[in-house]
């Protein structure tokens, strides 16, 4: 494995995500067409007339694939939207008509190495470094720049995407002038000990993780060690449900509508608090994700029934990862911090407006214990609003989108005042 993924406490730390009837019915509905929207590479008998597809050099190696709302008029505030794993831009269906109706050109990528930004499917022994969080950072630059803006009124991140978005704000607060978390709190930069050259401390052993929770009576093991693996994108792309299935039981399974999700904060890193969450996060040492979430398949009546998710809906996905693998998304856990590259920014903080929205089922608000207290307590120095949105988990924008876009809509008027 790479050097990168040695320094996996400080890794997680900076990354914590990773998204039964009920709620299944109260998400907004998803806009319907009469007919096909030919201006789409996907989703044509889903997104609605006035979201088109365009690809873009983002200046950084990669011809990407951006949705769009809100390109009729030149001139209005862009706002990014980044998607998590594994998700696409299509994950921001429902945002991208109410944020261009409240006047933003509103553009949303599928990521690198995945979906249409990917011009054939990644593996394993390819390059790893373009992955990497500053390279991260850097592709959103560059998208914005080929897109002819020199400011970018907010950008938006999603499970994966909430770390890139943070740290958009980070590194070039003059750029993205807000930043919105979804699901993944920003538990801040590093922290480099200080003064230790003039004074002896106690230094306390690194926590073997891994081999902790692989002792545990019920042997577990970590889901991003395992989604670093060789095998993981053959057990993802390869499933014996089929992609299909695989995505439909991973989303039910971290959403709103499984029983099991009733997260809290968990008191330390130790494996005996990390196995308290369930099995999508601290797997059984024995299985991959494939098989994991195969136990948890929602039954015929649930998917029928599903409005924030339906089967429409995820034939986009299906297809997309069908196409291309996953590897592409999994190479994110593969390279959080390159030799520590990202020590030079060690004690530096969020300045710019900030909003936190996660579901309120949602495990990945504490997947990485005091990430979220931090986050509250002073990494993100101009945090305006944290919102736990009832009747969602992990899907947060796509389970309660019209709460989300209230969220959303209202946290952008006030960012503007306050920038």
């Amino acid at each position: 494995m790479p050097r990168s993924i040695a320094t996996r406490r400080q890794a997680l730390t900076a990354f914590a995500s990773f998204a039964s009837f009920p709620f299944c019915g109260l998400a907004a509905p998803r806009p319907l067409t009469d007919r096909r929207n030919a201006n789409v590479a996907y989703g044509k008998d889903t997104l609605p007339s006035g979201i088109r597809s365009r690809y873009v050099d983002n200046n950084s190696g990669v011809r990407m694939h951006v949705l769009e709302g809100g390109f009729e008029n030149p001139g209005r505030p862009c706002a990014v939207l980044l998607h998590g794993f594994p998700e696409l831009a299509y994950t921001w269906r429902h945002q991208l008509l109410p944020l261009a109706e409240a006047g933003f050109h509103v553009v949303a990528p599928d990521l690198r190495g995945v979906g249409r930004s990917a011009s054939q499917p990644v593996t394993f022994d390819d390059d790893v470094l373009p992955y990497s969080l500053l390279n991260r950072v850097s592709d959103v630059l560059g998208l914005v720049r080929a897109l002819g803006y020199h400011r970018v009124a907010a950008i938006v991140g999603h499970d994966w995407g909430g770390p890139t978005a943070a740290w958009c704000g980070v590194l070039r607060p003059e750029v993205f002038q807000s930043v919105v978390l979804m699901s993944t709190p920003f538990g801040g930069t590093a922290e480099l000990p200080f003064d230790t050259a003039n004074h002896t401390r106690t230094i306390k052993p690194e926590v073997d993780i891994e081999k902790k929770l692989a002792a545990l009576p019920r042997p577990r093991r970590h889901y991003q060690w395992y989604s670093a693996t060789r095998g993981a994108n053959a057990d993802l792309w390869q499933a014996p449900q089929g992609v299909h299935d695989l995505l439909r039981a991973l989303y039910y399974y971290k959403s709103a509508d499984w029983a099991g999700n009733h997260p809290f904060p968990l008191k330390s890193w130790t494996a005996a608090e990390l196995a308290k969450m369930p099995a999508y996060y601290i797997m059984d040492l024995k299985k991959g994700i494939a098989e994991t979430v195969a136990e948890q398949m929602p039954s015929p009546e649930y998917v029928a029934a599903c409005r924030w998710m339906t089967e429409a809906d995820l034939r986009v996905y299906a297809s997309e990862y069908g196409r291309t693998g996953f590897q592409g998304g999994l190479n994110r856990y593969r390279i959080f911090d390159v030799a520590g590259d990202l020590n030079i920014f060690a004690g530096r903080t969020l300045d710019v407006p900030t909003c936190y929205i996660a579901g309120a089922r949602e495990w990945g608000v504490y997947q990485t214990p005091g990430a979220f207290e931090a986050m509250k307590r002073g990494a993100c120095t101009k945090l305006m609003g944290v919102h736990l949105v009832k009747g969602a988990g992990h899907s947060v924008a796509e389970e309660q989108a019209e709460e989300v876009n209230r969220l959303l809509i209202e946290f952008l008027q006030r960012a503007k005042t306050a920038a």
